[in-house]
C-alpha cells in the first residue's frame, strides 16, 4: 500500500464559526487525526507557515489553506479533500468535487468565506 502524505489544514481559530466547524470535524475523524493522516492546526499559532507559498495570516483567515505533501490547497478544495477523508462524507466530496458542480462548489465558498470574514472583522474577533 502507498504512503499517502498526510493532509495538514490551516485555520483560524479565532473565528467561532470556522473553530466550531473544524472542532466538530476532527471529532468525525479521530482515527485519521491520531494516526497523523489529517492534522488539524491553528494558524495564529504560527502565522508564518505558509509564506514559503505566498500565503499570509489574512489569506488564511479568510479561507481554510492546507498542504497535502507539497501541494498547497485554498478554499473549496481544503472542504472537499477534507470530505474526502471523513467517513460517512466521502459522497460531499464525489458531489461537490465533480467536474460539473465544482465551479460552483468554489463560487458558494469564496461567497460564504468573503461574508464570514466581514463578518469576524467587524465584530472584532482579531486585530
Amino acid at each position: 500500500m502507498t504512503q499517502t502524505a498526510p493532509l495538514i489544514v490551516f485555520y483560524n481559530t479565532l473565528c467561532p464559526v470556522c473553530d466550531g466547524g473544524i472542532t466538530r470535524q476532527q471529532r468525525k475523524m479521530i482515527a485519521l487525526v491520531k494516526s497523523g493522516e489529517v492534522e488539524f492546526r491553528d494558524i495564529n499559532n504560527e502565522p508564518e507557515r505558509l509564506a514559503e507559498f505566498g500565503a499570509s495570516l489574512e489569506d488564511i483567515r479568510k479561507k481554510l489553506h492546507a498542504l497535502n505533501g507539497d501541494e498547497l490547497r485554498v478554499g473549496a478544495d481544503v472542504a472537499i479533500a477534507i470530505w474526502a477523508r471523513t467517513p460517512g462524507e466521502r459522497w460531499i466530496a464525489k458531489l461537490l468535487g465533480n467536474p460539473v458542480i465544482r465551479p460552483l462548489t468554489h463560487l458558494g465558498y469564496n461567497i460564504l468565506a468573503h461574508f464570514l470574514y466581514g463578518w469576524n472583522r467587524r465584530k472584532g474577533h482579531w486585530s
